[in-house]
């Protein structure tokens, strides 16, 4: 089962709109209508950033309006890129109750507030009916759930017949071990990896089919490479950056993370699935 203290413990934090609000002001932003641009420094909690949110939702072919159902919503970065670019229709649940508020904060902060909501849920018991959603969303969350059999079915479960699932996910690599902490875990007990091929198994094995499947490691290593050219080591911290929620280890975090990249302790796949 997912540890949730271990979670909140990880992702949470005290003040955090708070801290938000002091670095928007900052960053020159304060009283405007938030973009996903603005804010994507912040809430796109996953490797390759905003680029990654737009190749996924290219790939997921996403259609104006449709229902979506965002899984580990995080900061809120995804679904409001897919309710901005598309007029989507998103609920986004995460395990975080800090960051529901403050993705209801930047909702508002967006004027997006009548196209996206969020809410506390467990991922493996979803609080929707049967054939909701027109569209599943997950980038950079099934890492946390042991129970991956369960995630998938519940995610089948609230897809209506022909609908997509859209992953963006961090897989076990060829090397162990892997190093932490890490982005998403301070230790094993949180992660919890699978190959691209055991996926691939579990996603079928409940009864969806793959449409597009593609490795993106090398990608991700040359977005970190990228990273490094525009943004120097001796650079100051941004204002706005994912620092702010994760607290100021994050950046020995996110040099584990490029480090288990590059000696191919971990991967990154990239798929949309269909429910028949």
């Amino acid at each position: 089962m997912i540890n949730r203290y271990e979670l909140e413990r990880h992702y949470g934090g005290n003040g955090l709109i708070a801290r938000l609000d002091d670095a928007l002001a900052k960053a020159g932003l304060a009283g405007k209508r938030l973009s996903p641009i603005d804010l994507a420094p912040l809430d796109q909690f996953h490797t390759c950033g905003l680029a990654a949110t737009v190749e996924l939702a290219e790939m997921a072919a996403v259609r104006s309006g449709e229902r979506v159902i965002d899984i580990g919503s995080g900061l809120g970065g995804p679904s409001r890129y897919l309710a901005t670019k598309y007029g989507c229709r998103v609920v986004g649940i995460d395990l975080s109750p800090t960051f529901v508020e403050v993705s209801t904060f930047l909702a508002e902060r967006s004027g997006l507030a009548d196209k996206v909501n969020y809410r506390c849920a467990d991922a493996l018991a979803l609080p929707f009916e049967d054939r909701h959603f027109e569209l599943a969303w997950t980038q950079h969350v099934a890492m946390n759930i042991a129970n991956r059999t369960r995630l998938y079915r519940e995610v089948h479960r609230v897809l209506r017949p022909g609908g997509r699932f859209a992953i963006y996910d961090i897989v076990a690599g060829e090397t162990e071990p892997m190093i932490f902490p890490v982005p998403w875990s301070r230790g094993p007990a949180t992660s919890f990896l699978l190959t691209p091929a055991s996926m691939r198994v579990a996603l079928e094995q409940q009864g969806f089919r793959i449409a597009a499947w593609s490795d993106h490691s090398d990608a991700a290593v040359a977005w970190f490479d990228q990273q490094r050219k525009t943004r120097p080591a001796t650079s100051p911290q941004p204002t706005l950056g994912l620092h702010l929620a994760m607290g100021p280890d994050f950046p020995a975090m996110a040099a584990n993370h490029e480090r288990n990249l590059r000696e191919r302790r971990i991967g990154l796949t990239q798929a949309v699935v269909e429910r028949p």
